[in-house]
């Protein structure tokens, strides 16, 4: 618009000062090696109008051409965007469906053209690994990465994911150590270390993100006191298995206050002991756990397990504190505390309290475990009532019969 504005008024310039020009203009002279050109200079104006004339329509043409390029190829990146974004739809249901294979090549075919390519070639690997492709799946993951350049947690999230699908562990584990020193927060990466730890028995590195794990809320309180419980009772099996009885005590002894006070864990310490035959150090540890649980507290059952198995020198004083606890202890208690009393009247030879003791415990059919009827029958032989070891023996018998006709 300016440009012809611009026209219009030199040429209205040159027919104005034309005729006052027309009597007194000169002329202009334009000499080269073999050519005189002579004009006026209104035919000067003229032509110099014209000339820009021919300029601005060529530059007119080249720029409507141009913008006519321009929106051809916006037309069909637009229309390869539509149909990226619809096939990437469509891809992301087959994978839903199971169909993974339609799934990838749908989504991967149609990666460059869709808004996030990346996400694009990400979902194409889960795919492609999903089918058992593992040569594809690392091929999208490489894409993806070299277009996510530095910022690529997401791709490397990805990664780690499908590295614990194809059970490489070692691998994984790298992955995800990787990733916890870039971010230990990121709710989808502590959730894949908690996985890869687990699988890995990876205890102490599991325990270490364990106060991580619990603010993110990942899981509810239940579900991470399981976790929480696996991951120390793992620990104490490193320990044990690696560095013996010496390692497993001095371990617990750098333990902070909070988990050394944890009666559960310090039963599940006292099984280990046992295991390890350091029968002395299990038992005052034993003795630790009664006497913090309290009296009128119930007994797990997990702890009178582990007292049927103690064998130390001198266990006197166990003997006092689990006779009193029969007393107090209520009918869901009888079966495991006299049960536990038996067994350490039975190490002291006192098969005549033992029997007592046994009596109680088959007196509860419905709590008897596995040993105890084969166990009462032999107290009750060395205590000299071989009327009422018979009596055992023939119900074991019957028990077992039963149980075959049932199997």
């Amino acid at each position: 618009m300016f440009r012809s504005l611009f026209l219009m008024l030199v040429l209205l310039a040159g027919l104005l000062a034309g005729p006052y020009l027309s009597g007194r203009q000169g002329y202009v002279r334009i000499e080269t090696a073999n050519n005189i050109y002579e004009m006026s200079i209104t035919t000067l104006v003229i032509l110099f109008v014209v000339a820009l004339a021919v300029i601005y329509a060529i530059e007119w043409i080249i720029s409507r051409f141009l913008r006519l390029s321009n929106n051809t190829y916006s037309w069909f990146s637009r229309r390869k965007r539509t149909k990226a974004q619809k096939q990437t739809l469509k891809g992301l249901m087959k994978m839903n469906e199971g169909d993974y294979l339609k799934a990838e090549k749908l989504i991967g075919k149609n990666a460059k053209h869709s808004d996030e390519p990346i996400l694009n070639l990400i979902k194409a690997a889960e795919a492609a690994q999903q089918r058992g492709d593992e040569f594809s799946a690392n091929r999208y993951l490489i894409e993806a990465t070299e277009l996510a350049g530095s910022d690529n947690l997401l791709v490397e999230i990805a990664r780690t994911r499908i590295l614990l699908q194809q059970h490489k562990l070692p691998a994984a584990r790298s992955s995800i150590d990787s990733l916890l020193e870039m971010t230990d927060r990121n709710k989808e990466v502590l959730k894949l270390a908690v996985e890869i730890y687990r699988q890995s028995k990876a205890y102490q590195a599991l325990d270490n993100i364990l106060e991580s794990v619990q603010r993110s809320g990942l899981y509810s309180a239940d579900e991470f006191k399981a976790l929480q419980t696996e991951t120390e009772n793992g620990l104490l099996d490193e320990k044990m298995n690696e560095e013996g009885v010496d390692g497993l005590l001095a371990w617990w002894g750098e333990q902070p206050r909070r988990r050394r006070n944890e009666l559960d864990l310090k039963v599940a310490l006292i099984e280990r002991l046992i295991d390890c035959n350091d029968h002395e150090s299990a038992y005052e540890f034993t003795l630790d756990v009664l006497k913090k649980w309290g009296d009128n507290t119930p007994l797990s059952n997990a702890l009178c397990t582990q007292i049927t198995r103690l064998q130390p020198t001198d266990n006197s004083k166990l003997v006092k504190i689990i006779e009193k606890r029969t007393k107090n202890a209520d009918e869901k208690q009888q079966c495991a505390i006299n049960r536990a009393l038996g067994y350490l009247y039975v190490r002291n030879n006192e098969f005549e309290k033992a029997a007592e003791a046994f009596k109680k415990v088959t007196a509860c059919p419905a709590q008897l475990e596995s040993n105890d009827r084969m166990m009462a029958a032999y107290v009750f032989e060395q205590a000299g009532d071989k009327v009422a070891a018979e009596q055992i023996r023939q119900e074991s018998l019957r028990n077992a019969m039963s149980l075959k006709e049932n199997v």
